[in-house]
């Protein structure tokens, strides 16, 4: 026994609305997949995670602040542990006190990148 046989007359705009909505869902997705925009701050090193939360940038010893993020390739957050004795080109932010508040592990099309100049 077939219940339904009247369809409503909001079916098939609610389909296109839901089909767009999944649509615009998609193209913020790709979005995510272009370069990373870096705050005016950012500087360039070569860091290695020695013991955390310290680490060596170009060689010198520095400290990660509490609460630092490090985003990885794919821009989610890497805790620094996983990340020991590894090298990795990245951009980095320091905060008011010096420490190393925000990193990200840069891709290799960031990396051919310049950084802009600071104004």
């Amino acid at each position: 026994m077939n219940r339904c046989t009247l369809r409503s007359p909001f079916t098939r705009p609610l389909r296109i609305a839901l089909m767009l909505t999944s649509l615009l869902f998609a193209a913020s997705t790709w979005a995510q997949l272009g370069l990373r925009p870096f705050p005016p701050k950012t500087q360039r090193a070569v860091m290695q995670i020695t013991q955390p939360p310290e680490l060596l940038l170009n060689g010198a010893v520095e400290r990660l602040s509490p609460g630092a993020r490090i985003h990885g390739r794919d821009n989610l957050i890497v805790m620094s542990g996983t990340l020991a004795d590894a090298r990795f080109l990245v951009n980095y932010v320091r905060e008011s006190s010096g420490q190393i508040y925000e990193v990200w592990i840069l891709t290799d099309a960031e990396a051919a990148q310049s950084l802009p100049l600071s104004p």
